[in-house]
């Protein structure tokens, strides 16, 4: 029988709920406290999970007795100070992305995790996605030969709040690490990159100094060449597709519909995800049953911290190839 642990759920949110309802099926995970500032949302989660005691301090519910391991999905603003607290105390760590906005700041926090030898993973859930993941295990078995390019498209269904975009760290912070994730983890390191960025969606976009409409080019330091779109606005819905290319053919990630249903009549008509939290269900349940299923075995959670930090390294790359209109090598970077 395997080991349970016990674990503070640290954010009761929208998808602090998804996490907790995950966590709900997990036999090695035993959840004890839930933070929220929002103490009727915590209470809510505490319910479903019959937790022991909900608190509206996440800190508190690091030192609750008997915890374990930490689910964090509060604000991003947050993350380095509750990873530090939990690696201090030797709590497993599960962070949604990112650690931090700020490259020095994750560096510092990412240093202590791995000084005091505590497990963690970051929320990079496309990597346990059905089709990544099978992606990825035909590309390491050689069944699209080298690969040669690289292409993603992410289109979010509108905007996110203002208020939010103001402190989002930009769009490559925010929105296109995902797909920059996915290029490492299906490709490769990338050592340089030029980025394009234009307001096309909502001018009040461009007045808080971020764009709304980008194309990244990535250079692979094994050769290949990389080309990462994204919009944050798509009429239809949650748009998310991503190729691979090699010298014996290609992988497609493809914006399937919902329903796995296509009418034929006067037209064709199919459903649409229209946001990528229904997209990607399954993936937010595999990569926290993997996390607890890596403590159960002894062995490091993936994606890890190294993970995390060069994906920011490349989202701030290609901030600063979009401010200063030149190509970036990763190495000036640091």
């Amino acid at each position: 029988m395997s080991k349970s642990f016990g674990v503070a759920l640290l954010g009761a949110g929208r998808m602090g709920m998804e996490h907790a309802r995950t966590l709900l099926g997990i036999a090695e995970a035993r959840v004890l406290a839930v933070a929220d500032p929002n103490l009727q949302a915590a209470e809510a989660a505490r319910l479903l999970l019959r937790a022991e005691k909900i608190y509206p301090n996440p800190e508190e519910a690091i030192h609750h007795p008997g915890v374990e391991a930490v689910v964090i999905v509060t604000p991003t603003d947050t993350h380095a100070r509750y990873i530090e607290l939990a690696a201090l105390t030797g709590k497993a760590i599960f962070c949604e992305k990112p650690v931090a906005k700020e490259l020095g700041e994750t560096r510092r926090v990412l240093e202590v995790v791995e000084q005091k030898g505590v497990p963690f993973q970051i929320g990079f859930q496309r990597r346990y996605d059905p089709p990544y993941a099978q992606a990825k295990s035909k590309i390491e078995a050689g069944e699209i030969g080298p690969v040669e390019q690289f292409i993603a498209v992410m289109r979010d269904p509108a905007p996110a709040p203002l208020e939010y975009l103001r402190t989002s760290g930009g769009l490559f912070v925010d929105m296109a690490i995902h797909d920059i994730d996915c290029a490492r983890f299906l490709v490769g390191e990338v050592e340089e990159v030029q980025a394009w960025g234009t307001v096309r969606v909502d001018p009040r976009i461009g007045e808080i100094g971020d764009v709304d409409t980008t194309n990244l080019s990535l250079r692979f330091a094994n050769g290949a060449l990389g080309v990462i779109q994204n919009s944050r606005r798509a009429v239809y819905g949650y748009d998310v597709r991503t190729e691979v290319f090699g010298a014996r053919g290609k992988l497609v990630m493809d914006a399937t519909p919902k329903t796995p249903l296509w009418q034929y009549g006067s037209g064709i008509n199919a459903d649409h995800y229209h946001f990528f939290m229904d997209r990607f269900k399954e993936a937010y349940r595999l990569e926290l049953e993997a996390f607890f299923r890596s403590l159960s075995q002894g062995v490091a959670p993936t994606p890890g911290p190294q993970d995390a930090l060069e994906s920011l390294r490349i989202a701030v790359a290609a901030t600063k190839s979009l401010r200063e209109g030149r190509v970036v090598r990763l190495s000036e970077v640091v």
